[in-house]
């Protein structure tokens, strides 16, 4: 039953976040409603702080870099175990990122995150490029050192 509960309330946030985020020019919102939009600095700031960063990209983009010490929760197949997670307290600074500002997954995961009652919740809407070209800690493969 709850496993129905749960893909009902993701078909209704859907059509909410559809309606609330047309897409425009590819480009994702300046802010999400319940949740602080940041630049690569003040995403540095709590890193160094120690808030979660949580990588909503695919695999494969994991597996060329990110952000180190980051969570990969892949929006389209993982991102729900967030809803449960033992590891993160509704009350922890999250910091949720995808590639830049041209990624809406980022914009939609920072609002499910918001209306699953997460409450320091962090929309880094310029993402890991941004992260890469101030030379922050990242992991990356030998593939994309070449």
């Amino acid at each position: 039953m709850s496993f129905l509960i749960s893909r009902v309330h993701y078909l209704f946030l859907f059509f909410c976040l559809c309606v609330a985020f047309p897409s425009v020019a590819n480009e994702t919102p300046l802010g999400v409603s319940g949740a602080t939009t940041i630049n690569v600095f003040k995403a540095k700031e709590l890193y160094d702080r120690g808030a979660v960063f949580i990588d909503v990209r695919n695999n494969d983009e994991w597996t060329i870099g990110h952000i180190d010490g980051a969570i990969h929760l892949d929006f389209q197949k993982d991102f729900a175990k967030l809803y449960s997670s033992k590891l993160v307290n509704r009350d922890t600074p999250i910091v949720i990122y995808c590639n830049s500002s041209n990624c809406l997954r980022s914009a939609y995961a920072v609002a499910v995150s918001v209306h699953w009652g997460f409450s320091n919740v962090y929309y880094f809407r310029e993402g890991y490029f941004a992260w890469i070209l101030e030379d922050y800690p990242s992991i990356m493969s030998n593939m994309a050192r070449n």
